[in-house]
């Protein structure tokens, strides 16, 4: 059972980590790539929690999102019972990075 320590979101010893792709702030995105008629698939936090040390937005890649994990984050906010949703999005992940093309309509 999760603990509240102030806003933030802790797991007891006898539980599973934070998973990022499990909380409603997990938001996948289209990131362009060489002439801009082609794309990849990224996810952000949108409560601006993935940070790199410059302080720039991080983004992680769509394939590897069931594996981001953290101990804590005052920001989580669950979708649903963490491992059916894990075991899910694992069988419909793809297996490696992908470029999609933008559709002409």
């Amino acid at each position: 059972m999760a603990k509240a320590s102030g806003t933030s979101v802790k797991r007891d010893l006898f539980n599973e980590k934070v998973y990022c792709a499990n909380c409603v702030h997990c938001k996948l995105i289209r990131i362009p790539v060489g002439d801009g008629q082609q794309y990849q698939l990224r996810v952000r936090c949108d409560a601006g929690k993935w940070k790199k040390k410059l302080g720039e937005e991080k983004y992680y890649k769509y394939f590897t999102v069931a594996r981001r994990s953290i101990e804590e984050c005052s920001a989580y906010e669950p979708m649903g019972d963490v491992k059916d949703f894990l075991k899910e999005l694992k069988k419909t992940l793809p297996i490696k990075d992908e470029v999609y093309s933008y559709r002409n309509a």
